[in-house]
């Protein structure tokens, strides 16, 4: 394993810590719930849902969540604007730590800002997210909101590559301080089927030059394998853990793993994957985790 010699920003975002060397804290792990075409959404547009079937998923998720020690962020998803007042009223409600606002354009995510700050939610709100080509609405949008904390993509369509990711996070963190944003989540950005191995390298540099907590949402790149070839339940969710977990070995500090659904096993393979690094580490550098409520401790007792 190794540690980084550029000292490990941690960020306490609502009581869940994200960030530091390898070993030391648990991969955070985000889901969403309401995304397009989830089941339990009855109408997009209105944002009416079975209440129901969603307080059920959110209560699994935190059940596993206990069980793992990954703490988590639900990542609540909108398409409308009108809608999501309705899904971040809920989730708030029912969930005691962070939530990350997911809209679909600028236009639902400015709403989705201007209603946490209404309510009094900014912090404990991560938007999601800081794109290079977010515009000057959405970040004046993001100030007033006073949300502290946000997801910066390093969408790179130019240049895809690994430098690509790296040469935009600079404007990335310039145009995060100007709306305001003090805790930063790097996101190395899924573009094609084979990036979970480049997605994960551009993660060990940023924290390598950065020091900042980093991480993906690399389920997507097997849910566009999957569109394009018929991958059967076995297999879609074995590519998915390989997908997963392949950052977490180089460092990432979370992941997005999609669907909330998947979350029993998203939290097993995860939470693996950082008993098995916490354990590596505490052999060669000595290097303890700061939690008792690591997966090293909870998985195999």
């Amino acid at each position: 394993m190794f540690k980084f010699e550029r000292e490990q920003k941690i960020f306490d975002i609502a009581n869940v810590k994200v960030g530091g060397q390898p070993g030391q804290l648990p991969t955070v792990l985000i889901g969403s719930v309401f995304y397009h075409k989830h089941k339990i959404v009855k109408d997009e547009r209105k944002g009416e849902f079975d209440k129901e079937k969603a307080e059920e998923v959110l209560k699994k998720e935190e059940e596993i969540s206990n069980k793992t020690g990954n703490p988590r962020i639900v990542d609540v998803c909108c398409s409308w604007p009108e809608a999501f007042e309705k899904f971040i009223d809920f989730v708030a409600n029912h969930v005691d730590g962070p939530f990350a606002i997911d809209g679909a354009t600028a236009d639902v995510r400015i709403a989705g800002a201007k209603y946490v700050k209404d309510v009094g939610l900014s912090d404990r709100v991560v938007y999601n997210s800081i794109t290079p080509h977010v515009k000057e609405e959405e970040i004046t949008a993001i100030k007033e909101a006073k949300i502290r904390s946000a997801i910066l993509l390093t969408l790179n369509t130019k240049n895809p590559t690994i430098s690509g990711r790296l040469q935009v996070l600079e404007e990335l963190l310039a145009t995060a301080q100007r709306a305001g944003i003090e805790k930063f989540l790097v996101d190395t950005t899924v573009l094609d089927l084979p990036d979970p191995g480049p997605v994960s390298k551009a993660i060990y540099l940023v924290k390598e030059r950065y020091g900042l907590p980093a991480g993906a949402g690399t389920h997507n790149a097997v849910d566009r394998w999957k569109s394009r070839r018929k991958l059967d339940a076995t297999e879609y969710m074995l590519a998915t853990s390989v997908a997963n977990v392949f950052p977490v070995v180089a460092g990432a500090n979370f992941i997005l793993y999609g669907p909330i659904e998947n979350a029993s096993h998203a939290y097993f393979y995860c939470g693996l994957a950082d008993a098995y690094v916490a354990y590596a580490v505490s052999q060669e550098f000595g290097t303890r985790p700061l939690t008792r409520d690591h997966p090293l401790y909870k998985i195999f007792k």
